[in-house]
């Protein structure tokens, strides 16, 4: 899984345009997995987690031994080296080997921190990649609306300076005329919001792909919404996987605390040097731990680990219950999105645009007031604007569960 990571990565370099060009949607998820320092932060981790486990299930360092043996210190011989024939210095070799099962469960514990390290990369990954795709498509929506109300300012422009001609005219009262002033207000106002959205939308942006001066190009994303498909592929969401990776972390845990209720052993070589009239010794031997009394000590740690590992698989279960409601509940919204966006399209919209131009013709007509036209405009940019407030909502809960629940590759 460690090379995938180092191919992806670099297939992402490769693909990613240089700083100050203005992104598509798909380069800006590049960028934001090229950028991200929570990323960089869960390699390192991930070659941490490798370069441990290249020392796990090794033998522990021999221990080197000298000293003195069998040194009188009382009797005719005290003080003596040579007067004794079981005076000597001795120096040995010892080796600790710890017991089968206890080197498997370490590098099992060792396998399943690398397992860790990985599935918390997925995570991070995939929410930098859902983050910095919201980001875009709330810029791009955001300018989507503001050119909106550019349109239907555009539309009412003619009618500013009609208002003043006809004041001038005398056709039309003084106070009437105001009510354009009003409606350039409120335009203005509506204006400020989209602005102020936009400028978020884009800070959230910088955020994510680390680029200052980051700008979308192209068009908004359409991801297909399959519930069977997502539903198949729940197996390969990355929260659940880091669950499982946890799951498996704990039961290492339970196999290392097994190991410990069998015995461990060693060995020793020894040299043992005496006064030349006596003659040089070796010894050799064997150490055997004996875990006698498990039922007070490894016992209960294994019955420790056991429950967290119990603890670990409804942890699991329970994050596997929660994506699932969770992505009904989003694919219900998904739904209401969609159904929202064609009443905007259909409906609503072109009532809207019909309204605005019947009023605009009664007011031809002399049958209809300026204010009856101003104000049929400003609801035909409001339904403007809530049509695409629509699309963005859709889009965002299509690339949130296109995202989240493994409709991509992870």
């Amino acid at each position: 899984m460690r090379t995938s990571f180092l191919l992806a990565a670099g297939i992402s370099i490769l693909a990613a345009p240089a700083f100050g060009e203005p992104l598509t949607f798909q380069q800006a998820l590049t960028r934001a997995e090229q950028s991200a320092p929570s990323l960089a932060a869960r390699v390192a981790e991930i070659d941490a987690a490798t370069a441990a486990s290249r020392s796990v299930g090794r033998l522990p360092d021999p221990k080197f031994r000298a000293g003195f043996e069998n040194y009188p210190v009382s009797g005719p011989m005290a003080g003596s080296l040579s007067g004794e024939s079981m005076t000597m210095q001795s120096f040995g070799i010892m080796q600790d080997v710890p017991n089968g099962a206890k080197r498997r469960a370490a590098k099992k514990q060792a396998s399943a921190e690398i397992l860790s390290a990985e599935a918390a990369y997925a995570v991070d990954a995939r929410d930098a990649r859902l983050s910095a795709g919201l980001a875009w498509v709330d810029l791009y929506f955001a300018r989507r609306k503001l050119e909106a109300l550019d349109e239907v300012e555009k539309a009412i422009a003619p009618l500013k300076s009609t208002a003043t001609s006809q004041v001038e005219a005398g056709s039309l009262r003084p106070a009437q005329s105001l009510e354009a002033a009003e409606l350039e207000a409120a335009i203005a106002d509506r204006r400020s919001e989209l602005t102020a959205e936009a400028t978020k939308a884009r800070a959230e942006l910088i955020r994510w792909t680390g680029d200052p001066t980051a700008d979308i190009s192209g068009e908004a994303p359409h991801f297909e919404i399959d519930p069977i498909a997502l539903h198949a592929g729940l197996g390969r969401n990355p929260s659940l996987a880091a669950m499982s990776a946890m799951t498996a972390r704990s039961d290492a845990d339970v196999a290392a605390a097994t190991a410990e209720k069998r015995p461990d052993w060693g060995w020793e070589l020894s040299y043992q040097r005496r006064d030349p009239i006596w003659g040089d010794m070796i010894s050799a031997g064997v150490t055997i731990s004996l875990p006698l009394f498990s039922q007070n000590r490894q016992d209960p740690m294994i019955e420790s680990k056991a429950k967290l590992s119990t603890r670990a698989r409804y942890n699991e279960d329970a994050a596997r219950r929660q994506v699932e409601a969770q992505l009904q509940s989003d694919l219900a919204d998904h739904t209401m999105h969609h159904e929202r966006l064609v009443r905007a399209q259909t409906i609503i919209l072109p009532l809207a645009q019909q309204k605005a131009d019947l009023e605009l013709a009664s007011y031809g007509a002399g049958t209809a007031s300026l204010a009856d036209v101003l104000r049929s405009h400003i609801l035909l940019a409001e339904a403007r604007i809530d049509a695409v407030t629509r699309e963005a909502n859709l889009a965002r809960n299509s690339i949130r569960i296109h995202f989240t629940y493994g409709g991509h590759e992870q």
